[in-house]
């Protein structure tokens, strides 16, 4: 058996070509990703309430509509974009969310009286109260 030894030069001395490459796929990948752009968000269970922090920065809370049907929860956003506001040439932009819609299926421990939402620097923060009078989930039946 021979042991034939790689030698890549092209990546040892050409290291701008492959960054070139990279920054390629980077970029096409980015742009894939504006076209489906929706804000990222945080879900977490504690005791008495689910909480749902979705990160939208630049929009006020007017710009927020909240929706209960059944056990969906469904957050809608609409900037309304100031036309008399000087334009800014951005060389990146990646967080631009002027409309997004994202929907959330809630399980059925949720109290649709006890939720609230408040939006505080840039986050959209969703409290959604749990029943107390959940039926047990398990329970032992005699037979007579």
């Amino acid at each position: 058996m021979t042991l034939v030894k790689f030698n890549n030069r092209t990546r040892n001395n050409a290291p701008y070509f492959n960054n070139v490459f990279d920054s390629l796929f980077n970029e096409a990948v980015n742009k894939n990703l504006t076209i489906h752009k929706v804000p990222g968000v945080n879900i977490l269970e504690e005791d008495g309430a689910y909480k749902i922090e979705l990160a939208a920065p630049g929009l006020a809370k007017e710009d927020f509509q909240i929706n209960l049907k059944k056990d969906t929860l469904s957050v809608w956003a609409e900037k309304k974009v100031n036309e008399e506001a000087p334009k800014k040439d951005y060389t990146r932009k990646e967080f631009d969310y002027y409309s997004f819609a994202r929907s959330f299926v809630l399980p059925e421990s949720v109290d649709a009286e006890k939720i609230t939402a408040e939006y505080v620097n840039g986050i959209l923060n969703i409290s959604i109260g749990k029943k107390t009078d959940i039926q047990p989930e398990s329970k032992e039946i005699k037979v007579s």
